[in-house]
């Protein structure tokens, strides 16, 4: 499997970047940013934009993917944001790597004053959002009118270098669904929460149930399949050699973990060679 990891935007676009170099020399494949407008217990810090940040990360490294995990309709629209990303892929040279989502009713959805939608008119926004995106995305000109969004003439030169992958985040059957009939990837958080006394048989059993349902999806054999540890996850790194090797047996292709956090969050400091010297892990 590749490791992956999220670098939460509360740092400076220099330290980002900084951090970003440091995980490519570690061995990371991607390194992701949450494109959220703020984020949990964070939002009244320091919270700076996920496409600048990676562009930034971008002219710091040369062997690391670089993404958005996730970026949804929520404040997008497809026209412009395919703009943006097409030209972070020319400046990494090639190597975007698109996290995309229906997102949630949290504060990215109403800083904007738009009414609340229902999960079903999301996932309808969502499924015409990321279609017309993947268009953007590989035709030169784009004409299109959907019931959200309308592209007129719309016109995305050069394009990215080689194709941007898209990893559709999906949690129930629709979204497993449409994940598999469009994405180059899929991501999953688990299944529930995890809990600050649950081990690593806890941890294991979240992520192994919707895989399960997942792989039996027309299509899911040719999708990349992604676990995301939660910023607060602690039962995966009780026993990570246990955990990592029933992943690859329930079939993941990738774990994503948080970049070890000054509070003690995410990946435990110092644990970085450790994980990638598991068994079955390549370096990127």
């Amino acid at each position: 499997m590749d490791l992956s990891c999220v670098v939460l935007n509360d740092l400076h676009p220099h330290a980002f970047a900084d951090t970003a170099r440091a995980a490519e020399d570690a061995g990371v494949r991607t390194v992701f940013s949450y494109d959220h407008l703020s984020w949990r217990d964070l939002r009244d810090g320091p919270w700076y934009a996920a496409v600048p940040l990676l562009a930034a990360a971008a002219t710091a490294t040369e062997r690391v993917r670089l993404g958005t995990l996730v970026a949804s309709p929520n404040y997008r629209h497809p026209v412009t944001f395919a703009a943006e990303v097409m030209t972070l892929d020319q400046l990494s040279d090639g190597r975007v790597e698109l996290g995309v989502g229906a997102g949630t009713s949290a504060h990215d959805a109403s800083v904007l004053g738009v009414p609340a939608l229902t999960p079903r008119e999301r996932q309808d926004r969502f499924e015409e959002w990321t279609t017309l995106l993947r268009s953007l995305l590989t035709q030169r000109v784009t004409d299109e009118r959907g019931e959200h969004y309308t592209a007129h003439d719309a016109r995305n030169v050069p394009g990215p270098v080689s194709g941007v992958p898209l990893t559709v985040a999906a949690a129930g059957p629709r979204g497993m669904r449409f994940a598999a009939r469009l994405g180059q990837g899929w991501v999953t958080y688990g299944e529930g929460e995890s809990g600050p006394q649950d081990g690593v048989e806890e941890a294991v059993e979240r992520f192994t149930a919707p895989i399960a349902r997942f792989a039996a999806l027309q299509g899911a054999d040719r999708v990349r399949k992604v676990a995301l540890l939660g910023l607060d996850e602690r039962g995966a790194y009780a026993d990570w050699p246990r955990f990592a090797t029933a992943l690859a047996e329930a079939g993941y292709d990738e774990v994503c973990v948080h970049w070890p956090r000054p509070d003690g969050r995410g990946l435990p400091s110092g644990a970085l060679t450790g994980v990638l010297q598991t068994p079955g892990f390549t370096r990127g």
